[in-house]
């Protein structure tokens, strides 16, 4: 018997929330076997980011070599990486391994407001690292920053989906949340398919909504490494975040943002 594998290449958050203890948590709850390459320590809590502590490069790079060279992996998912360093070196070690399901979190700014990506990083990673992903899961704020162009209404979303595609070579979850609409629509480019769905979900209207992005993106890469469509794959994960999100809602850890219920299915 062999597990579906799921590496996770993040920063690591000490309340659990978001980065690998979110990436780790939804890989465990969809089913994977999860690792991780821990990129930064950040020191942050429910309300705001307090410092990052980036791991030295070469350290990163060994970190992916070391799973990959022994367990290998289904699924690789992208969160948190910093500067633009990092992310060359990251492009580069993965040039080395033939891994067809890399899903890619363009991590710029925390739920709280605190920046984890250095601000001439962003070229970096949208020249370089971006294009090479299977599907890229950028909320508005990330995907104004990637385009250069204002996202305020759902018609705007539908205007910039197909240019954060990359010609048609990179899938594109783009998440609608920062909107306001009660109902919320986010859009899903299949560029292997060259079609787009609509993902739709009544706003839950709740604070605890840290370590959304990274628990979206780590449950695509978890449903794709189990052999799942890339529709199904969103689909599933779409589903999973919104119940998360859900029965989460009425708990209150912190004293600003709190987490969603990664294991919702499991205990209350």
């Amino acid at each position: 018997m062999n597990y579906k594998r799921v590496l996770t290449i993040a920063g690591s958050d000490p309340c659990g929330g978001a980065g690998i203890q979110a990436d780790l948590k939804t890989m465990s709850a969809c089913g994977c076997f999860g690792m991780s390459a821990i990129t930064a320590v950040v020191n942050e809590n429910t309300k705001g980011v307090y410092g990052i502590h980036p791991i030295p490069i070469d350290f990163v790079q060994g970190q992916i070599k070391s799973v990959l060279d022994d367990i290998g992996a289904d699924a690789v998912k992208i969160g948190m990486l910093y500067s633009s360093e990092l992310i060359l070196a990251i492009k580069e070690t993965l040039s080395d391994y033939a891994i067809q399901n890399i899903v890619i979190d363009p991590v710029m700014v925390a739920t709280s407001g605190g920046n984890l990506l250095q601000n001439e990083a962003t070229a970096t990673l949208k020249n370089a690292l971006l294009p090479i992903a299977r599907v890229i899961t950028p909320n508005i704020p990330e995907a104004e920053r990637i385009t250069g162009k204002k996202i305020a209404t759902f018609s705007d979303m539908r205007k910039v989906i197909k240019e954060l595609s990359y010609n048609g070579t990179v899938s594109v979850l783009l998440k609608a949340g920062h909107l306001l609409d009660d109902e919320l629509i986010d859009l899903f480019y299949n560029a292997e398919t060259d079609e787009t769905l609509e993902l739709r979900a009544k706003r839950i209207h709740t604070q605890n909504t840290h370590g959304t992005g990274c628990t979206l993106s780590s449950a695509v890469a978890s449903f794709l490494a189990q052999g799942f469509t890339l529709n199904d794959a969103v689909q599933q994960a779409k589903t999973y975040i919104n119940n998360a999100i859900l029965h989460g809602a009425s708990y209150q850890i912190g004293q600003g943002h709190g987490p969603v219920h990664h294991f919702y299915q499991f205990w209350k």
